[in-house]
């Protein structure tokens, strides 16, 4: 894939897990990025030490997404930081596992608000410095939002609904801007508490295994640097289990 060097990259949600793979990604391909966490300080400079040592400058910036004072101020330091913005890596999000009779208002506000919402504050708010820069944005989807899970009914509305924007944002902010989705299957981090869980899924795959975060990552990467023409695309990165 095209090396990224010299540009600069904005990865929400960072700290760890998928976002983390991401930005690692990122910069070992030559980007400087900028990562968001929310209350995951440790994890957060954690990653920049390694982000630093791969070469290209970062840092981590502390933004709550369903807030778009503090959406605005990140968005901002980046930019002051760094001079531009030219990818912008909607990865911040929230998952839940609860029946559908239990969720409760406040619970499906607050997905929402993290997974749908934020994304939309954080393309809105960043699209002029990436229209200045003929930039990309990549939202991360789920396989939850292609289909439904019976325990996470607003999970899987939310995700849904950002597949639905991607290609909506595709369409409002061409010419300038490419936008794509990313939607991860199973992706093991190695929780024991949820092995037992994560070898069903891997049996049930064409692949016979579960994803890392280092597939999901080279797939963000791929439409990062891919041409501008590629845009509106949803890539399921979940080893055929949406076929099974």
């Amino acid at each position: 894939m095209p090396p990224l060097d010299g540009k600069v990259a904005l990865v929400t949600g960072a700290a760890k897990r998928i976002g983390r793979a991401v930005a690692l990604e990122l910069a070992s391909a030559g980007a400087h990025v900028a990562i968001t966490y929310l209350t995951s300080e440790r994890e957060a400079q954690s990653t920049v030490a390694e982000l630093n040592a791969r070469g290209p400058r970062s840092c981590a910036l502390r933004c709550d997404v369903r807030d778009p004072a503090s959406v605005r101020t990140a968005l901002e330091t980046t930019e002051s930081e760094f001079g531009r913005l030219d990818v912008l890596i909607n990865n911040a999000g929230v998952y839940e596992t609860v029946p559908f009779k239990e969720i409760t208002l406040a619970q499906w506000d607050n997905v929402f608000a993290i997974n749908v919402r934020g994304p939309f504050l954080l393309a809105q708010l960043a699209a002029p410095g990436l229209r200045r820069s003929q930039g990309r944005i990549v939202n991360l989807g789920s396989l939850g939002g292609l289909r439904p899970w019976a325990t996470h009914a607003h999970y899987c509305a939310s995700k849904a609904a950002l597949i639905m924007l991607t290609k909506v944002m595709a369409k409002a902010l061409a010419p300038e801007i490419a936008v794509n989705c990313v939607a991860p299957g199973m992706i093991d981090f190695g929780e024991k508490e949820s092995a037992a869980f994560f070898r069903r899924m891997a049996e049930k795959s064409p692949m016979q295994r579960n994803g890392s975060g280092e597939d999901v990552a080279a797939a963000v990467r791929f439409f990062a640097a891919a041409p501008q023409f590629i845009t509106g695309q949803v890539l399921a990165v979940d080893g055929g289990l949406e076929l099974a």
